[in-house]
């Protein structure tokens, strides 16, 4: 995968045996020299008295592949996170920001808890301020203080305290603010969008040569930030989806050939509609952006319906929200709009296909009761469960170690460790479901639902994944590391 010149200025890469290669991360040395450490407050800390090796290992790295055959190189490691035992800032001279950026999901709270208290409890941080609404609060609101006492039962609310907002993103605005305010860790909650931004203020932070980290924490429902194992609050996306899905079965398997809809979450990825799918058992028919579909002739979605309902006289559709968009752009003249954060405004694919159910049940003069249950909202705004708390903590204080040592990156779980990932590498692609893949078929094989692939669809998704697999390596090393010693000279 080459990487753009802009990024590439930036992209820091170690090469080691076996074909090993490092996607490092930016730190402060790269740009600042001479700065002086400090003994990190952890190693006077009760709590992790007890503890054999806190301290990560320098030199311990996150391999990005863990199934390889025995000739294969080491392949592409990130940084390993967690605390070190030396650190850039003291702990009286650290003024700290949280800011959510885009759509709401489950922990976002978590996070924003766990990030005041972490700092406040493990390296005795008192300056901690929220950025109210999103980017833009950086210029247009007061920052506000946050305590650990006025953080401390948030994790059990939905949606976020701080507010949130799609755009409004202005890199010398927000940097002037940053700079001026004497901020020097910067922690940003938000999506593919927000870390965009995130690696956008530490590039100008970068060329202004100030002492500031930012810390990126990876949010969207639809599980689709590429790296990563999970964002946080899909466990309790998929958990919630399942209460609209047992409403819906109860609905239709009530009435003669009655059909239950639902629409979830899952812009350009089924994750959300996968996994409830497989969770539930009751779905009959799951439908993705990733996996075309038809209605009509052979093989088709209109077919299943009817033989379904004649087998059993009731089924229960899911649709992801982004699933039959070209279909529907056939039928229905829309004009391409887009939102603040430059997504595109989708048409409501749960009621298109309602309608057209409906028709050729009436074409077809068979009785049927259809009912569509759109919990897409409800499902974002509730808290976090069990699972996902743990992780958003784990999240937090991973970001706080990375800032404290004088990273700046995305952090995210790769391969179950947590590891300090490069900016441009969680936004330049997007992960989607692999429709060649064993969980697709393992999908498939539950609902016992017809594929509607063609044989140039599964072609068109072999060759997807054949590229998607290729070794990550920028087209010449060496020139990006002699970029890099530029920029950090300050030359153009």
């Amino acid at each position: 995968m080459s990487l753009p010149d802009d990024d590439a200025a930036y992209a820091k890469l170690q090469e080691g045996d076996y074909g090993y290669l490092l996607d490092d991360v930016p730190h402060f040395t790269d740009y600042l020299s001479d700065l002086p450490t400090f003994p990190n407050p952890l190693q006077d800390h009760p709590a992790y008295s007890t503890v054999k090796q806190y301290f990560v290992n320098a030199d311990d790295t996150v391999p990005e592949k863990v199934v390889v055959q025995k000739n294969s190189p080491r392949g592409v490691h990130f940084r390993r996170a967690g605390p070190r035992q030396r650190v850039y800032f003291e702990s009286e001279d650290v003024k700290a920001c949280i800011v959510t950026c885009g759509g709401l999901c489950p922990g976002l709270n978590t996070v924003i808890r766990e990030l005041v208290c972490g700092l406040s409890h493990m390296y005795n941080v008192n300056d901690i301020f929220g950025i109210q609404n999103g980017y833009k609060g950086f210029y247009s609101s007061n920052y506000l203080p946050m305590t650990p006492k006025s953080v401390n039962d948030i994790h059990k609310r939905g949606g976020t305290v701080l507010g949130t907002s799609r755009g409004g993103h202005d890199t010398k605005k927000i940097v002037d603010n940053i700079q001026d305010r004497g901020i020097n860790q910067v922690y940003i909650i938000g999506g593919d969008g927000t870390q965009k931004g995130a690696y956008e203020i530490y590039k100008e932070i970068r060329r202004r040569g100030l002492k500031v980290a930012v810390a990126g924490v990876p949010k969207t429902i639809d599980n689709d930030i590429a790296v990563i194992d999970k964002s946080f609050g899909f466990d309790s996306a998929v958990e919630e989806a399942q209460r609209a899905i047992d409403a819906a079965h109860v609905e239709a398997s009530s009435a003669e050939n009655g059909i239950g809809l639902v629409k979830l979450m899952g812009r350009y990825s089924g994750f959300i509609a996968m996994y409830a799918t497989l969770a539930s058992r009751d779905v009959d028919c799951c439908l993705i952006p990733e996996s075309p579909f038809y209605l009509e002739g052979e093989g088709g979605l209109f077919e299943y319906i009817e033989r379904r309902l004649k087998e059993n006289n009731h089924m229960v559709i899911v649709v992801a929200e982004g699933a039959g968009q070209d279909l529907i752009a056939k039928s229905i003249a829309a004009a391409d709009q887009i939102d603040a954060s430059g997504n595109k405004l989708l048409l409501d694919v749960g009621l298109w296909l309602t309608h057209k159910i409906k028709d050729y049940c009436k074409a077809k003069k068979m009785e049927m009761t259809i009912k569509y249950i759109d919990p897409t909202y409800m499902i974002r705004a509730i808290p976090s469960n069990a699972s996902d708390n743990v992780y958003c903590t784990l999240l937090a204080h991973s970001a706080i170690h990375g800032a404290m040592a004088g990273y700046s990156f995305t952090v995210g779980m790769v391969n179950g460790r947590h590891a300090y990932i490069p900016f441009h590498r969680v936004t330049s692609t997007r992960n989607k479901v692999k429709i060649t893949d064993r969980m697709w078929a393992r999908l498939l094989s539950s609902t016992n639902q017809p594929s509607f692939l063609s044989q140039k669809d599964i072609d068109a998704a072999r060759e997807a994944d054949k590229l998607a697999n290729k070794s990550y390596l920028p087209v010449n090393t060496k020139e990006h590391g002699e970029n890099a010693k530029k920029l950090a000279n300050g030359e153009k």
